[in-house]
């Protein structure tokens, strides 16, 4: 039970006269005044609704927003009910049309007209049964399907269906008791309805949504007329009664808390959250009173609206003789007996906040002060500042426990640097901690806070919570995680680290504190290995040192996999559909620094699974089996190492790179290999060279029998190498002239100056050379003289012949055509030349008139010749590039100067049309060319 002494009192409501409307020169009206004998009165549908129980009247009023009233006669004698429902514009009346007790129900469907008056759809008397008696209450369902009449002598009428027409509604007495009933109320929840009937002396509920209609009585305790009423859903639509001593709330099936609210009660309502009570100011007189209120009593009374949630006061006033109280237009109206309407307006928030925050701080009534906040629906920034400042009050207090929870609250508006500053105290650790985690729990949490969060659970050692916050599922993560191992790993919690790692998919993290802090590197490994390929690949470059160092055969196992057909370890599912992929093994060769023996298998397994490898592979490869065979003392085994280094090198795989493996056989001496590159690289004067450093006479000579024809100087340069010997090579200096002769590779004297120079060399051993030599230049002049004599008689003949035709006739006696073979005819064409043709034949195959067509082909093949020569006359380049590269100069001069390069010619191909007699000797001297030609 609460007692409302104790409640603060505010002054949330302005009270104020109703005026009537000011007049035309804007002067503000006297108070506005109703007709006299009103006494029942409802509200709603945007009008307040009277009625009068004066004789002779029978009047119901409507009051608008505008204070226009206006009135329609209702009934003959009077009216002694009004309910006016809320969702629909009915109205149902209470009255009498003729002396006596005779009470009529009537439905008024306000938005009809008849006549000018509402139009009246029901009418209906109001007895039960045929008792004749006094109706006390009337209540409707806003479904229209219920009405309820309670009546003086206990008993209630129900009318179920609907209520506006006779034919689709029934009326039976659902209640009979011995005392009047005082009030009625109808409560929906759901689908489920309940009546409650309140009389003098208790209260029972009745389930109407039942067959039978059940019922159960709640109480003991009644009330009078117009002190029960039902609540909002902000207090769970609870029936209110309202005794002299206390206030009671009912739930249909139960009754619910009390509040100790002393006084005679004479009037009960709900608005908005609020309880309104109109009491006496004195004493009661006993409760044997039915009515609760007697109208002709004129004490003061007082009007009091509670916040029951809040428990205080929102305002109490003092009235003269109220008639009732109505809700209507957002404002309270309170009518009293003299007609005067007083209008009750409620502050806005924020004005109500402000006047009481004032007090309830000042008084640290900050709890009401929250309440309050929160039943006016304050927003979050206002209820938060509260909670700041409660916060602040504890604190100055030394309640540091209590002040935590209220900035809890404040997260989300207040800064938390702010809360943060003011624990940070070792002695307040564990408030700090409290508010960092529900800061996380609400995802608002930066790295900072998640840091100072893990400090304090470190410092506190409470791993179980420390787990607890670490161990939240992947949804539920409201910290950074990355941040949260950087801590973790500061404060020696590795394992706890580890688990954050390897759950949140960070697997840098979990293989540097593996490897730098666990040093567990089997299990770093492990877990390279079920990674997808591509961390895999770059954890493995970046780590591999590291792991080859300390596990050198499960890392290259590892390598070997990621190289060919990786798969990750553990992830059976799909197999088959996983695209394989490949690392570059080169990429990898900087991992077995200091590992050689690894590294040496490694690249073997490459090489044999993978022929397409990169070349860096084969280079390390062959670079690392030089430094086996170069280092090995074991002959055997040294042999075997030749042999694989040797195999190497020849499976084709250095050809693009010829130099560096031609240098990394040089730096390792390995005579065999560099031998062999000099051979594929087609390097024979190295390979020469080679044999001369080491003086391997016999191997010079079979290098120049093998190469000789592919690079004839190698002759040349074995007979300079062998002149320079100062021992006994009579022999090898033998075998190279004899070479030398035979390819004619050297003039004579250039190999007499080279063999010079040797002292060991006397003329016995040129001696065969030189005869040898000189017989063959004898016989070659030999030659030479007869063709020059062949020549002579020959170009003597070919000028006897020029002679003949100058001076003498030409006799054709040619009998057949050269062309058919046939026997020649007129018309014929004869040619100097000798051939004859018939005139026919001769234009048919004939290409030109002025050549013959049997020697054309030849003569073309002689002037081709000479274009050619006099083209090549000009081409210095080429003649200076031939001189040079020559082994004898003076035949390439020769031979240009046999082209003719040297001497300016005049070429006459055709006779010109026109020119007669006077070119027949340039005629004669191209024919004579042409003779020439075919002579040789």
């Amino acid at each position: 039970m609460a007692a409302y002494l104790q409640w603060r009192r505010f002054v949330f409501f302005d009270r104020e006269t109703v005026k009537e409307p000011s007049g035309p020169d804007g002067v503000c009206g006297k108070c506005f005044a109703l007709p006299p004998g009103i006494t029942v009165c409802d509200s709603g549908r945007g009008s307040l609704v009277f009625g009068d129980i004066l004789r002779g009247g029978g009047q119901i009023w409507f009051l608008p927003r505008s204070l226009q009233l206006s009135s329609f006669q209702a009934y003959k004698l009077r009216v002694t009910h009004l309910y006016q429902l809320k969702q629909h514009n009915i109205l149902v009346s209470v009255g009498e049309d003729e002396e006596g007790i005779n009470p009529l129900v009537k439905v008024w469907n306000l938005e009809k007209r008849d006549g000018g008056n509402p139009l009246c759809t029901r009418i209906f008397p109001a007895i039960p049964g045929n008792k004749p008696t006094v109706v006390s209450c009337l209540t409707v369902h806003e479904n229209l399907n219920f009405m309820a009449i309670g009546f003086a002598d206990g008993s209630v009428v129900l009318t179920k269906g609907d209520i506006t027409r006779d034919r689709h509604s029934k009326t039976q007495i659902l209640h009979e008791g011995s005392y009047p009933v005082t009030g009625l109320a109808f409560r929906q929840s759901g689908k489920t309805t309940h009546l409650f009937v309140v009389t003098t002396e208790n209260i029972q509920s009745y389930m109407l949504s039942v067959k039978d209609y059940p019922h159960l009585e709640l109480g003991t305790h009644g009330c009078g007329l117009r002190c029960s009423s039902l609540s909002d859903p902000s207090q769970d639509l609870q029936f209110i009664v309202a005794g002299n001593e206390c206030v009671y709330l009912y739930q249909p099936d139960e009754r619910g808390p009390c509040f100790a609210f002393e006084g005679q009660k004479l009037i009960v309502h709900w608005y908005r959250g609020y309880l309104i009570i109109v009491s006496k100011d004195r004493k009661t007189s006993p409760k044997s009173e039915f009515a609760g209120n007697e109208a002709q009593n004129s004490d003061k009374q007082v009007l009091n609206i509670y916040d029951l949630c809040n428990k205080f006061i929102a305002y109490s006033s003092i009235f003269d003789d109220i008639v009732d109280v109505l809700a209507e237009w957002g404002s309270l109206y309170v009518l009293t007996r003299d007609g005067k309407i007083h209008v009750l307006q409620e502050k806005d928030t924020q004005t109500k906040l402000e006047a009481c925050k004032l007090m309830l701080f000042r008084k640290n009534l900050f709890e009401m002060a929250i309440n309050l906040a929160k039943s006016q629906h304050l927003d979050s920034d206002g209820l938060s500042e509260i909670f700041r400042q409660y916060g602040d009050h504890l604190y100055n207090k030394g309640n540091h426990d209590g002040a935590i929870q209220q900035y809890i609250r404040t997260i989300g508006k207040l800064e938390p640097s702010y809360v943060i500053r003011k624990f940070l105290d070792a002695q307040r650790i564990h408030n700090l901690t409290a508010y960092l985690q529900t800061l996380h729990l609400q995802s608002l949490a930066n790295a900072d806070h998640t840091t100072l969060l893990l400090n304090c659970y470190t410092k506190l050692k409470d791993s179980s919570k420390l787990e607890e916050f670490i161990k939240t599922s992947e949804s539920e993560v409201h910290f950074d995680v990355e941040t949260a191992i950087k801590v973790l790993r500061q404060a020696g919690y590795y394992s706890h680290a580890v688990y954050l790692a390897e759950k949140h998919v960070h697997h840098e993290w979990y293989l540097k504190i593996q490897l730098e802090d666990i040093k567990n590197y089997q299990e770093a490994l492990r877990y390279i290995g079920k990674l997808p390929f591509d961390q895999a690949e770059s954890n493995m470059k970046r780590y591999g040192k590291i792991l080859m160092h300390h596990v050198p055969k499960e890392t290259t196992e590892l390598l070997k996999i990621l190289c060919t057909d990786y798969r990750p370890s553990g992830d059976n599912e799909g197999l088959g559909l996983l695209e394989t992929k490949k690392a570059n093994s080169e990429e990898f060769i900087p991992v077995f620094a200091n590992n050689s023996r690894e590294l040496k298998a490694f690249l073997e397994h490459m090489t044999e699974v993978q022929a397409d490898s990169p070349q860096g592979v084969y280079d390390t490869l062959l670079e690392l089996r030089l430094q086996n065979w170069a280092h090995e003392r074991d002959e055997q085994i040294k042999e075997k190492l030749h042999s694989e280094a040797l195999t190497l090198l020849k499976s084709g795989r250095f050809k693009t790179v010829f130099d560096k493996a031609l240098v990394l056989c040089q730096m390792h001496n390995f005579k065999d290999g560099v031998l062999y590159l000099y051979e594929q690289g087609k390097l024979f004067q190295q390979i020469m060279h080679y044999h001369m450093q080491n003086e391997q006479y016999k191997k010079v000579i079979e290098v120049c029998e093998l190469y000789g024809d592919q690079e004839a100087c190698l002759w040349e340069q074995a007979l300079g190498y062998f002149a320079r010997k100062e021992e006994d090579c009579k022999e090898y200096i033998a075998a190279v002239l004899k070479h030398i002769e035979n390819k004619n590779l050297m003039p004579p004297l250039l190999v007499v100056q080279t063999l010079a120079h040797n002292s060991t060399a006397t003329l016995s051993v040129i001696k065969d050379y030189l005869v040898n030599k000189l017989q063959k230049q004898n016989r070659q002049i030999e030659q030479d003289e007869e063709r020059i004599q062949k020549y002579r008689e020959e170009t003597t003949r070919i000028r006897q012949e020029i002679e003949d035709l100058k001076a003498s006739p030409k006799i054709f006696q040619k009998t057949k055509c050269s062309i058919c073979t046939s026997a020649l005819e007129l018309p014929s064409v004869h040619f100097l030349c000798g051939h004859s043709f018939h005139q026919h034949c001769f234009e048919s195959y004939s290409e030109s008139d002025s050549e013959c067509p049997t020697c054309m082909p030849e003569n073309r093949k002689v002037m081709d010749m000479i274009r050619a020569q006099e083209q090549k006359r000009d081409l210095h380049d080429q003649f200076q590039h031939q001189l040079k590269c020559a082994n004898d100069g003076f035949s390439v001069v020769a031979d240009y100067f046999g082209r003719g390069v040297f001497n300016k010619i005049t070429l006459i191909t055709d006779l010109p049309p026109g020119k007669g007699a006077t070119t027949i000797e340039a005629g004669l001297q191209r024919e004579l060319l042409l003779h020439a030609k075919r002579s040789t």
